[in-house]
């Protein structure tokens, strides 16, 4: 069986940033999820449980009022290993591409002084948030984006070596 494509990255050489996960035909549509990769894999520690939960109710609800790229967005929503999120557009565009808008979107949490949707008839989950700790990460994902905004590696995934064996087929050790 093939790995998925976000499983075929070098996760222990992975930095925070932003890139192309995979592209997608889905009629006449093209669709492209983006890996919004905000610590460092297997290094630092993931993302806090109720802060990341935060971080997605703001930042989906920033995008999807956000006048340019609300009717681009199909979903915003956060990795099961708690290192980044999932973006998907319409369209396929370079990481360098988006780069503003996931700026704007991690800078617009300091400004929040609640969690929207954090209510029992709005969350399956409401009582597990943490603004002030969704707001530090924030801060330091956009502080990292704005230092590294001229740095590839950011845009761009490291790709795990596989092993061929001698008739051709690929091996994957997990």
């Amino acid at each position: 069986m093939d790995l998925i494509p976000s499983f075929s990255v070098d996760h222990t050489k992975i930095v925070p940033g932003i890139f192309t996960s995979r592209v997608d035909t889905l009629g006449d549509q093209i669709v492209t999820t983006y890996d919004i990769r905000v610590t460092k894999p297997n290094t630092e520690p993931c993302v806090d449980v109720a802060a990341m939960h935060t971080l997605e109710h703001l930042i989906a609800t920033y995008i999807r009022n956000d006048d340019e790229w609300k009717d681009e967005l199909i979903y915003w929503g956060p990795m099961g290993c708690l290192t980044g999120f999932y973006i998907i557009l319409k369209g396929n565009r370079k990481p360098k591409e988006i780069y503003d808008l996931i700026l704007s979107s991690f800078k617009s949490v300091e400004d929040a002084e609640e969690v929207p949707g954090a209510s029992a008839v709005n969350c399956g989950n409401y009582l597990m948030h943490n603004l002030e700790f969704a707001k530090w990460y924030a801060r330091r994902f956009a502080d990292y984006l704005s230092k590294n905004a001229d740095n590839d590696e950011i845009f761009e995934y490291p790709k795990s070596e596989r092993l061929v064996t001698d008739d051709g087929r690929s091996f994957f050790d997990s």
